[in-house]
């Protein structure tokens, strides 16, 4: 659960079908990771502080994903979620501004903001049977629009007590390696990838 290992295991550069493969699962969408982004973000004016971020891809479709391992989930407030999700955004706008002579904001893809916890915060354990809760936002009008920030906050603590394995519906609910196994068998995975998947 430390930053370190996490980064490591999940490392973009040595292993990105096990990332690509992570978040496609957690997303519920095939998503393939295309390449790192350096970790420290964009200095803002004056601001001597940067944002320093666990793993930052580019996803496929041009959209960016951040994956947090944070072991102290009160740590990770939804503010600090957004702040992050705001680096995100900008670092893509100043992208594409760079590299496009005719830049327009319909170029402007989807920011992912993961955080993943060790211990939730104590807002999670009010939905104990739920180990994913993926945000966007929505008009309250029911107006729809492309709006591009999206969040995951996976509660692994509540993951780990709920009994998501009994009914198997997915990929995304396995914890062990008996389920993973039964798991590859359904989804008629081959050799190769069921083994990319038991070493997750």
């Amino acid at each position: 659960m430390y930053d370190g290992f996490f980064k490591e295991v999940m490392n973009p550069e040595y292993v990105p079908g096990r990332l690509s493969d992570f978040l496609s699962c957690t997303l519920g969408q095939t998503v393939r990771v295309i390449r790192a982004i350096p970790t420290d973000s964009t200095r803002l004016a004056n601001e001597s502080v940067l944002l320093a971020m666990d793993i930052v891809v580019e996803l496929g479709d041009g959209s960016i994903a951040n994956v947090e391992m944070q072991r102290i989930g009160y740590l990770f407030p939804g503010q600090r979620s957004a702040c992050y999700s705001a680096d995100l955004l900008l670092r893509q706008y100043k992208r594409l501004r760079g590299s496009r002579e005719n830049f327009r904001y319909r170029d402007i893809r989807n920011v992912y903001t993961i955080v993943l916890f060790e211990k939730s915060p104590q807002a999670f354990h009010a939905y104990p049977e739920t180990y994913c809760h993926f945000f966007e936002q929505k008009s309250d009008s029911g107006l729809t629009m492309e709006l591009v920030q999206k969040y995951l906050f996976i509660p692994l603590d509540i993951f780990m007590r709920n009994p998501h394995n009994r009914d198997r519906r997915s990929r995304r609910d396995a914890s062990d390696q008996e389920i993973v196994s039964r798991l590859c068998d359904q989804y008629h995975l081959t050799e190769i990838q069921a083994a990319s998947f038991l070493e997750k």
